[in-house]
């Protein structure tokens, strides 16, 4: 009678070797493009794979935000960069 541990060896590496290849392809496929995404302060959509580019809905609407606070908050928030200080008119 021959024994089965040679053919369980064989059956538990390839499982392990399966799974590694699927840990490097998730890595490599989902969590590294999603962590790039996220340093850019973009949106990361999981099912389709795309790194999206948020948008205020101001720029949409064409409303303006008044409130110079609530503007500068918003625009951090989606990663862009403040607007440039005005400088005082000279006479």
């Amino acid at each position: 009678m021959k024994s089965r541990i040679p053919r369980l060896m064989l059956i538990f590496v390839g499982v392990f070797a399966v799974l590694c290849i699927g840990v490097a392809v998730w890595q490599v496929g989902w969590v590294m493009p999603m962590k790039k995404c996220s340093a850019a302060h973009k949106w990361w959509d999981h099912s389709e794979r795309v790194c999206a580019t948020p948008i205020l809905v101001s720029d949409i609407t064409g409303r303006v935000i008044t409130d110079e606070k609530a503007l500068a908050e918003a625009k951090k928030a989606i990663g862009r960069p403040p607007a440039p200080a005005a400088a005082p008119a000279q006479k």
